[in-house]
C-alpha cells in the first residue's frame, strides 16, 4: 500500500510453499480488492479449508483467483512477486525433499519478466538464496527492507 499507494486493483503473485504466510494473504487479498495468483509444487499446496474460504472471499469481492503449479503462470501480469521460506522450523529434516520439489520456483529476473511492468518483490526473512537469486533480492525492485521495517511497527 505504501509503495502503490492502494491494494485495490493489485495483483499479488505468490511462488513458493504453501504455508502460513501465504494463508496468510489469502485470508485477507480479496477483502483488500486484491487479486492473487499462486504457484506451488503439488504436495505443497495451502489447506483446502483456507482455500474453499479463499475462493468464496474471491467471489464476494470480486477479486480473481489462481492455483497453479507453474511459477512463470503465477507471474503473468502481477504487481507483486512474493515468496517465503521453504523450509520452515521443523522441517528441517524434509530440506532434501522440498529443495528437490521447489526446482524452478527460485524468483528471478526471468520470472519477472511475465509480471507487470511495476513489480516488486517481498519476501517476510530470513531469505535463503534458492528461494530468490541475488539480483531480485538486491534490486531496486525489492522491497524487503521497508517491509522488515514495517513488521517492526507492527510488534
Amino acid at each position: 500500500q505504501e509503495h502503490y499507494g492502494g491494494l485495490k486493483g493489485l495483483t499479488i503473485a505468490w511462488i513458493g510453499d504453501g504455508n502460513n504466510v501465504l494463508q496468510s494473504f489469502m485470508a485477507s487479498a480479496a477483502r483488500l480488492g486484491v487479486h492473487l495468483r499462486i504457484a506451488t509444487p503439488r504436495g505443497f499446496e495451502p489447506d483446502l479449508r483456507i482455500t474453499k474460504i479463499t475462493e468464496q472471499n474471491s467471489k464476494e469481492y470480486g477479486t480473481k483467483l489462481l492455483l497453479t503449479t507453474d511459477p512463470l503462470e503465477a507471474a503473468d501480469s502481477a504487481n507483486v512477486l512474493v515468496t517465503d521460506t521453504w523450509i520452515s522450523m521443523g522441517q528441517e529434516e524434509e530440506k532434501k525433499e522440498r529443495l528437490k520439489a521447489f526446482q524452478g520456483y527460485q524468483i528471478t529476473m526471468q520470472t519477472a519478466k511475465s509480471a507487470a511492468s511495476n513489480w516488486t518483490f517481498l519476501h517476510c526473512l530470513p531469505r535463503k538464496p534458492e528461494e530468490v537469486d541475488d539480483e531480485v533480492f538486491y534490486s531496486p525492485r525489492s522491497l524487503v527492507f521497508q517491509e522488515a521495517e514495517n513488521r517492526k511497527w507492527t510488534i
